[in-house]
């Protein structure tokens, strides 16, 4: 069972065998009514497809974990006792500007901030968001520190991704205040989110 999205190009069925998949269109698009209504829709769906032991692929255009409600369904599934694996893809906000010949940082630019034009936001609205903060291992208690001098709270809750999607990739879990502590035997690449969504990871 595949459960599709309006962004999807149907193009990409032609690329492999879906003669024995049955492809559910769910998209929504703005001016479809009640968003939330519909993603309860969705996940009633997907939990009496799985209940009637199908395998249920959710396919969802670019990186459904940038406004693509995955924070949802990922808290529909695990409070269902649900399994699943997710396979990140490609966000609009970077493979767009990428293709366009845009690069979204360079030296000197080391900030970049993604909004929804749907939501209104002000400074306090960034500074209660999210942070990914690369190639920081080293330095990530400097960056701590600056991050709580612009008024993010100390407790605001961290992780740190060492080998991100690779077969030794390893997670350490703390808060702002202390994750320097926590990450110190760490040595590969690592990749730190900051912010309240981290506590949606298991």
């Amino acid at each position: 069972m595949v459960l599709y999205d309006a962004l999807i190009d149907r193009r990409l069925f032609e690329l492999v065998d879906c003669s024995e998949k049955e492809l559910i269109f769910v998209g929504k698009r703005k001016g479809d009514g009640d968003g939330g209504k519909r993603q309860k829709e969705i996940n009633s769906l997907m939990l009496e497809l799985f209940r009637k032991g199908n395998v249920v692929v959710r396919l969802k255009g670019g990186d459904p974990g940038i406004f693509g409600r995955l924070a949802d369904e990922i808290e529909f599934l695990e409070k269902n006792g649900i399994p699943y694996e997710i396979i990140p893809g490609v966000s609009s906000f970077n493979g767009v500007a990428s293709y366009t010949g845009i690069p979204l940082t360079r030296k000197g630019v080391a900030s970049l901030t993604i909004l929804s034009g749907t939501e209104n936001f002000d400074l306090e609205t960034m500074v209660n968001g999210t942070f990914v903060v690369m190639m920081a291992r080293e330095n990530i208690e400097r960056v701590a520190r600056k991050l709580v001098k612009l008024g993010v709270p100390e407790d605001r809750p961290v992780i740190a991704i060492e080998n991100g999607t690779l077969e030794n990739q390893r997670v350490v879990k703390g808060t702002l205040k202390e994750i320097h502590e926590k990450v110190r035997d760490l040595s590969g690449p690592t990749l730190f989110v900051i912010g309240d969504v981290v506590a949606l990871k298991p």
